[in-house]
C-alpha cells in the first residue's frame, strides 16, 4: 500500500476540495492518460487496485506512471463507540483529487491496448474520469 515514510503531523483536517486542478493537469510522460472530471478521494487500495488492473491488461509492455500519491491521513473511530475521547487513529492515506488531474499516464504502447487497460482502471476509481491523449491535452474537462 502506498503511505508517506514520515509526516510532520500524525493527523490532520479534511479540509475542502474546491475548485479545478492548477497542476499535473496536462500529460507530462506518456502518450495516453486518465483525468479526472470531477472531485474526490483516491485512498492507497484504489491506487493500487487500478494499477494491477492496467500492468496485467498490458502484460509488462510500455510504461505506466502513477501521478497521484496518497500523502493525507484519514482518521475513524471504532463503530459503536461514544462521543468524545479525542480523533481516532490514522484509518487510510488519501489524495484529494480535483477536476482535470491526471491519475496514471501510459506511454512506448499501441493506443488500442492501452485504451482498454486505462478503461479498466476507471472503473476501479471513484470519481468520474475520462481517457485524454497527447491532442486532448490541454482541455480541463
Amino acid at each position: 500500500m502506498l503511505m508517506p515514510k514520515r509526516t510532520k503531523y500524525r493527523k490532520v483536517m479534511k479540509g475542502r476540495n474546491r475548485g479545478k486542478s492548477a497542476n499535473s493537469n496536462t500529460l507530462a510522460f506518456g502518450d495516453i492518460a486518465i483525468k479526472a472530471v470531477e472531485a474526490g478521494r483516491i485512498n492507497s487500495r484504489q491506487i493500487e487496485a487500478a494499477r494491477i488492473t492496467t500492468t496485467r491488461k498490458i502484460k509488462r509492455q510500455g510504461k505506466l506512471w502513477i501521478r497521484v500519491f496518497p500523502a493525507k491521513p484519514l482518521t475513524a473511530k471504532p463503530l459503536e463507540t461514544r462521543m468524545g475521547k479525542g480523533k481516532g487513529p490514522v484509518d487510510q492515506w488519501v489524495m484529494n483529487i480535483k477536476p482535470g488531474r491526471i491519475i496514471f499516464e501510459m506511454g512506448g504502447i499501441e493506443h488500442v491496448l492501452a485504451r482498454e487497460a486505462l478503461m479498466l482502471a476507471v472503473h476501479k476509481l471513484p470519481f468520474k474520469c475520462k481517457i485524454i491523449t497527447q491532442e486532448m491535452s490541454n482541455e480541463i474537462f
